[in-house]
Parts: structure tokens; C-alpha cells; sequence
């Protein structure tokens, strides 16, 4: 089996399932698991180059006349078709976030092969580890994906376990600087799972931009930020984008002090297996609570501490 992954959280998936020796072509943003995925060859490029833009001027590119959904990345389908993937693990959830499953079947039929198509669409905790038993049944490991689903609900449970009949703080989970734009999909399960109480997004939500005075209305107690795509350097490097605002000041969480950057992309943006990670960061955040591995800076770090 010769598999091409063309959506981070898939390639996640892939190695949690133990399977990285039968993936072949992989995105320019797949960068997980360390090491291991360096060396497959990338098959997508980004139109947009977000290092040497700020956040205004990435969504102004994304929501622009110029760019529209899949336009914003290409598939280097001649590369594609010399790795013969029996299997193309692609996503019709955003086109904004990776190539658009429409764009990887015309890709595909342009092959001329014999290549599946498996498209992955989680927009809740459930859902995103029903595409880790999905994913095991199409690549004949379905026994491995039930043990490791097993073990990622149990850590779940050990969050909850752990955070039970303690105080629910208000957080707000912040995926854009700006424009300001909430968390949704599966990030309100996470902090709820983590003791806390999410704003400005429901489960499974796919949310869109707010404006400042939305926050402010929403009065948090903790504000948490994951923008998509961004490790937490880039993050802070445009920290004052938020902090430069008057409304900052106003946020209950900026006068007690409990606003953190989190790493967005490793554990919130992608529906990969490493989001019940994200759920273990956040209780340390919320609770002071460690039921996995130490969280570490790099994981979550404080941007005013209490």
C-alpha cells in the first residue's frame, strides 16, 4: 500500500497508527511526526506565504478577489502520479486549511490510476477519532486503530477525571488574530473536557470572524491563543495585535493575568489524534492539573502570568 497524504492531521494519523513506512507523498505543511516525515517527498505548494505576511494581510490574500478556497494551493500532480499512490488521504472540511477534496479528484482522475480517494471531514472530538478507526479499516489495521482509540479516550477520561467537581473558568479560544475569530469545531470539547467553560463557539461550530466588542461582551476569564498555522513564536511575535487595542485592557482574563499562547497547529487546528494532547495542555492551563507528560513552554506558555 503506497499512501499520499494530503492533509496534515491525516499524516498525524498515519504515524499513530504506526503505518509512516507506507507514506509516499506528503503536504508542504505535514511536519509530523519529527524526523520520520522529512523525508517524503511534498506534493503541494501554497500560493500564499504567510512568513513574510501578518495576519490582516494573510486574510485579506485568503479572502481576497485573488484567491478563492483551493486556489490558494497547487498539487504538483505530475510528481503525484510518479509516486503510484494506491491511497490519496485528503479533506472537504476548508479549503482554506489544505487542498480541497475537489482539487485532489481531478488531480486523481488526471492520473489515469487505480487510486482511492478517502476525504475526512471531523468537526468533533468523536468524529476526529472516527477517522483513526476509518483510516485503519481502509489500510487493513482496524484491530491497531481500536487499541489506539481505546488508549486516546482513556486519557480523555483521565482529563475529566481529574478537573471533576472543580471551578469552570470562561475561556475564550482565539484561531485568528485578526480579524478576531473564535475557536469552533472541536476546541469547545477540548477545554470542556479540561475543566473549563467555552465561549463564542459551540461543538462542532465552524465559526466565523467577530468583532472586538463580541469578546468583550463575552467577559472571559482565560483567553487562550491557537492561531491556525502559527507555532507559538509567530504568535507572540504578533501579540500586539491584540495587545495594542484598547479593548484589551477590558478582558477579565488581561487584568488577572491568565492569558497563554498555545501551539495551535500541533494540537488544535488539525483533527488528528494529537487534539486529546491538546485536552491534557489545557488542564494544566486551566487547573494547574498534568495527567500525561509534563506540559512544557514550547506546549503552553504565559503570556501575562496570575
Amino acid at each position: 500500500m503506497r499512501i499520499v497524504s494530503l492533509l496534515p492531521a491525516a499524516t498525524d494519523i498515519v504515524a499513530e497508527l504506526d503505518l509512516m513506512p507506507l507514506l509516499v507523498g506528503r503536504t508542504h505543511e505535514c511536519d509530523w511526526p519529527p524526523g520520520a516525515v522529512d523525508a517524503v517527498p511534498v506534493v503541494t505548494a501554497s500560493e500564499v506565504r504567510p512568513e513574510v505576511l501578518t495576519s490582516r494581510e494573510i486574510s485579506e490574500a485568503v479572502g481576497g478577489a485573488g484567491h478563492s478556497g483551493s486556489a490558494l494551493y497547487t498539487v504538483d500532480t505530475a510528481r503525484l502520479a510518479r509516486l503510484r499512490p494506491d491511497l490519496v488521504l485528503t479533506q472537504d472540511l476548508c479549503d482554506v486549511c489544505a487542498v480541497s477534496y475537489e482539487q485532489v479528484s481531478a488531480a486523481v482522475r488526471a492520473m489515469d490510476a487505480d487510486t482511492r480517494v478517502l476525504s475526512l471531514e471531523p468537526r468533533t472530538l468523536d468524529e476526529v477519532l472516527d477517522c483513526l478507526a476509518q483510516v485503519g479499516r481502509v489500510l487493513g489495521v482496524g484491530e491497531r486503530a481500536a487499541e489506539r482509540i481505546a488508549e486516546l479516550r482513556a486519557r480523555l477520561d483521565a482529563v475529566g477525571s481529574a478537573v471533576a467537581g472543580l471551578p469552570r473558568p470562561r475561556v475564550a479560544a482565539i484561531e485568528w488574530l485578526d480579524p478576531l475569530w473564535p475557536a469552533g469545531h472541536w476546541v469547545p470539547e477540548q477545554i470542556a473536557r479540561a475543566g473549563g467553560t467555552a465561549l463564542l463557539a459551540s461543538p462542532g461550530e465552524h465559526t466565523e470572524p467577530m468583532t472586538w466588542q463580541s469578546l468583550v461582551d463575552a467577559q472571559p476569564e482565560v483567553v487562550v491563543l491557537l492561531p491556525c498555522g502559527f507555532p507559538p513564536e509567530r504568535t507572540l511575535a504578533e501579540l500586539h495585535t491584540l495587545t495594542d487595542r484598547p479593548e484589551w485592557t477590558e478582558l477579565p482574563a488581561v487584568r488577572e493575568g491568565a492569558v497563554w499562547v498555545l501551539d495551535g497547529p500541533a494540537y488544535y487546528n488539525r483533527p488528528g489524534p494529537r487534539v486529546v494532547r491538546g485536552a491534557e495542555v489545557l488542564a494544566k492551563v486551566l487547573h494547574g492539573v498534568e495527567t500525561g507528560a509534563p506540559v512544557t513552554e514550547a506546549e503552553a506558555r504565559p503570556v501575562l502570568s496570575r
